[in-house]
């Protein structure tokens, strides 16, 4: 599946643009873990490494890691560089998710 296809979902996907010499990165690693618990199915998250993948990062002006970047629909929807904590994650991710019920 190539990141185009994986950013076109109708849920949320959260991306983790990082490198492996980042140590912040390695910090938002248990975190995103935290988050994938809370947020179970309803978004999908990943992990883009910046140094294989550095058109894909370009592309999208990642300029510093950790960025995180929430796809919707193939567009980015949300933005942040460093790292942030479960809550305001999961919150981000839960701003884009439909959790509306009916009744």
């Amino acid at each position: 599946m190539t990141f185009s296809e994986l950013i076109r979902s109708d849920k949320p996907v959260l991306v983790d643009f990082s490198a492996e010499w980042c140590g912040p990165c390695k910090m938002l690693a248990p975190i995103l873990e935290d988050v994938k618990r809370r947020i179970g199915d309803k978004a999908t998250i990943f992990k883009l490494d910046v140094d294989r993948n550095p058109l894909i990062a370009s592309s999208y002006n990642v300029m510093a890691v950790p960025t995180l970047i929430i796809f919707q629909n193939g567009k980015p929807v949300w933005r942040r560089s460093g790292v942030l904590s479960a809550v305001e994650l999961t919150k981000a991710l839960e701003a884009f998710t439909s959790t509306a019920e009916v009744e």
